[in-house]
C-alpha cells in the first residue's frame, strides 16, 4: 500500500521556526527608526561585544551571550528573510523529517552559534554588524548532503524519501563528486556575495560568508549525532508489503 504524502507537508519545527523570523521581521517593520535600530543592534552579533564595547552597545553585557542566539532571529528586510525562508524549506524540511522537530531546533541554533563563533574569529572587535539565519540554514543544507544523492522514490512513488534514504559518513560524503561540486560552488558564491556590504536599517551591515562556511561545516560534523532516519528502502519496501 502506497503512503504517499503531500508534496508540501512542511514540518511543524519549520513552520513553528518561519512564523518566528517573519514575527520578528514584522515587528521591526513597525518600530519608528531609532527604535528600530536600537532592536536590531541588540540582537545582532557585533564582533565588538568581545573588545571592550559591550556597555557601549544596546543590552550590554547580556547581549554578549544571548547574541550567539538572537543574531538568526533578525534580518536586513523582508528580501533577505524571503531568500533564507526559501533555503529553509528546501533543505531544513528534508532535515527535520529525519531528525524530528526539537532536535532541528537544536541542531539549527548549534549551527548558527558555529557561525557566530567563526565570524568572531575572523573579524574580533569589529563593529560591523552581522544578522540572519543563513548559518543555522548552512547547517541543515550540509546535514541535508549527508543523505540526499542517495535517496530515491518508494515503489509507487514520485518524490524521493529522504527520510530513509541511507545516511553518508563523513567520509563517503567528502569524496561524492557531487558534494564537492556543489561545495565548490557554494563556497564561491558566498565568497563573491560576502565582498559586498549591505545597509540594515540604515547603518552598514553584513551577512558574513565566514558564519555561513562555519554553520556548514558544524553541520556536516555532527549531522550523524541529531540523525534518526536512514532506515534504508530494503527493509522500508518489506514494511509496506506486510
Amino acid at each position: 500500500m502506497s503512503q504517499s504524502q503531500p508534496v508540501f507537508n512542511i514540518p511543524r519545527s519549520v513552520m513553528g521556526v518561519s512564523a518566528l523570523l517573519i514575527g520578528v521581521q514584522f515587528v521591526k517593520s513597525l518600530l519608528p527608526y531609532e527604535t528600530r535600530v536600537t532592536f536590531l543592534l541588540a540582537l545582532a552579533f557585533i564582533p565588538a561585544r568581545y573588545s571592550g564595547a559591550a556597555p557601549e552597545l544596546p543590552g550590554g553585557y547580556l547581549t554578549a551571550v544571548t547574541s550567539f542566539v538572537t543574531y538568526m532571529t533578525v534580518h536586513a528586510g523582508w528580501v533577505h528573510l524571503l531568500v533564507n525562508l526559501l533555503w529553509m524549506l528546501a533543505f531544513g524540511s528534508a532535515v527535520a523529517r529525519r531528525m524530528g522537530d526539537l532536535a532541528f531546533v537544536y541542531f539549527s541554533v548549534l549551527c548558527g552559534i558555529a557561525g557566530a563563533v567563526t565570524h568572531l574569529l575572523f573579524h574580533f572587535g569589529e563593529m560591523v554588524p552581522v544578522v540572519g539565519a543563513s548559518a543555522a540554514i548552512s547547517g541543515q543544507m550540509a546535514g541535508a548532503l549527508r543523505f540526499m544523492f542517495g535517496a530515491r522514490p518508494l515503489p509507487g512513488e514520485r518524490m524521493p524519501d529522504f527520510v530513509d534514504a541511507p545516511r553518508m559518513s563523513l567520509g563517503q560524503t567528502l569524496s561524492d563528486a557531487r558534494f564537492l561540486l556543489f561545495l565548490l560552488i557554494w563556497v564561491g558564491l558566498n565568497a563573491y556575495f560576502g565582498l559586498s556590504s549591505i545597509r540594515i536599517a540604515g547603518e552598514e551591515g553584513s551577512i558574513a560568508w565566514e558564519a555561513h562556511i562555519g554553520g556548514f561545516l558544524c553541520g556536516l560534523l555532527i549531522f550523524g549525532a541529531f540523525d534518526r532516519g536512514g532506515r534504508g528502502y530494503d527493509n522500508q519496501a518489506a514494511s509496506l508489503r506486510m
